[in-house]
């Protein structure tokens, strides 16, 4: 087991410690907490003691802490702790793409330049303002939350890139197959494409390496650039059955607790809200609301909790929290499930808005449906998403469970169409199952390999 790291020729005093080890758990708690899975820290515990003993300060020690949280990102602190998220894990393949991601966090403090340096106490200064923002105050809001994530996991594309090339140097000298590092960049820039908005934006909803990394397209080429200066492919095995062991299980997505997609449906089981999208809108629950929208990005949907003086009515809500004139005459008052509510439309250059306010126990909710100009059956969508809205019935919620990894064994005839249409996914089932197994398009399934899915 790795023990935490000590910095040469300084050694930690008690004080110290116990401030970091608070720090360390405020900062835990502030990313969703701990993910328990002892196999797969076992093995990144291993993983990371042979990279650093490939490295220009063998004697440096990390602790990994395996974060809850379903973004995909990576993190070192100058104490000495390595944190990895469990939507990172699920992404890597095998025990070389695993190490590359450890390498490139170690190399940032191998490589001890000042400006990396300054960083690294930017960021432990950070853990504080995190816990401050996050934790000491209940109803902090989610944006300062991301903001403070997104400061701590991020430096500059300069360090990142270099941070890079070291990590593929030290993935050789440790034993793990160099092309790992561009194999798992490879899948970080698809999955970038799964998020992708109409007309060829990414919508980042989370913190993670999409946001505060380079981009995935220049990664990937240097760092095959970096592994062929070492040798050809295949040369190294990657140790892929023992990391599918580990992986095998764990959770995936979101945390029931803060909110969960199941199909068309939205569940937030704390909260005790409820609604299903109409057909054809995919739904994302991001950490400051509900997004959703259609294929062809006609639609887009938004669900939300907004903040309003106790006695303001519904209808004055909705004027008052959003940005663009509420139609006179559109107005109206109604109930919904039994609960108060109100509609209204507002109309824009090109895209006709559907608003309505929805107050459920002493919060009020807030339900947009987008619909560009020349779009058809808004008001039949919006009806059917509005009146589904409501409370979660009590079994439901205690029903909700966590989506997990599971490995399978290909079976004689079985395709990526076969083994995805298993996958509780809310779109694209076929993608993110190459995706998530580092398959090519069309590429066959081999009888007896083993292949990962997310299931209920």
């Amino acid at each position: 087991m790795l023990g935490p790291a000590t910095s040469t020729g300084a050694p930690r005093t008690a004080g110290p410690t116990r401030q970091a080890d608070r720090e360390h758990a405020k900062l835990v708690a502030a990313f969703g907490g701990e993910h328990q899975a002892p196999a797969m820290r076992a093995l990144l515990s291993e993983t990371a003691a042979r990279i650093v003993s490939a490295t220009e300060r063998p004697n440096e020690t990390y602790q990994i802490t395996i974060l809850d949280s379903p973004v995909v990102n990576a993190f070192v602190l100058p104490s000495g702790r390595l944190y990895v998220t469990r939507g990172l894990l699920a992404l890597a393949n095998d025990t070389s793409e695993i190490a590359a991601v450890l390498a490139h966090e170690v190399a940032h403090v191998t490589l001890r330049h000042a400006s990396v340096r300054l960083e690294l106490e930017a960021r432990s200064a950070l853990v504080s303002r995190v816990v401050s923002d996050v934790l000491g105050d209940p109803d902090a809001s989610a944006a300062v939350r991301d903001q403070s994530r997104t400061r701590i996991a991020s430096f500059s594309r300069a360090q990142e890139l270099e941070a890079d090339q070291i990590g593929v140097k030290t993935l050789a000298r440790a034993g793990y197959d160099p092309y790992g590092a561009a194999r798992f960049l490879s899948a970080l820039g698809q999955t970038a494409g799964l998020r992708a908005a109409p007309g060829g934006k990414t919508e980042a909803a989370s913190p993670d390496m999409l946001a505060t990394h380079p981009g995935a397209s220049d990664r990937v080429a240097l760092a095959l650039q970096a592994a062929r200066r070492i040798g050809t492919p295949g040369l190294i095995p990657i140790d892929r059955a023992r990391y599918l062991d580990a992986v095998d299980g764990l959770a995936h997505g979101e945390n029931p607790a803060d909110g969960v997609v199941r199909g068309r449906r939205f569940i937030h089981p704390r909260l005790g809200v409820a609604f299903e999208a109409p057909e054809g809108i995919v739904l994302e629950n991001t950490p400051r609301a509900v997004l959703g929208s259609s294929a062809d990005g006609n639609r887009r949907l938004l669900f939300d909790a907004v903040d309003a003086p106790e006695k303001q009515s519904l209808v004055e809500v909705l004027r008052s929290t959003w940005s663009d004139a509420v139609e006179a005459g559109n107005a109206e008052n109604l109930e919904i499930n039994g609960h108060p509510a109100a509609t209204a439309i507002s109309r824009g250059k090109e895209w006709t808005f559907r608003l309505s306010a929805i107050r459920i126990g002493s919060t009020i909710y807030r339900l947009v449906l987008a619909v560009r100009s020349g779009a058809t059956e808004s008001e039949r969508a919006f009806r059917h998403v509005l009146d589904s809205v409501g409370q979660v019935p009590p079994e439901e919620a205690r029903s909700l469970r966590p989506l997990r990894v599971q490995v399978v064994t290909a079976a004689e005839g079985d395709t990526a169409e076969r083994l995805a249409s298993r996958m509780a996914v809310p779109d694209r089932p076929v993608d993110r199952f190459l995706i998530l197994n580092g398959l090519e398009r069309n590429s066959p399934l081999i009888p007896g390999e083993r292949y990962k899915i997310i299931v209920e």
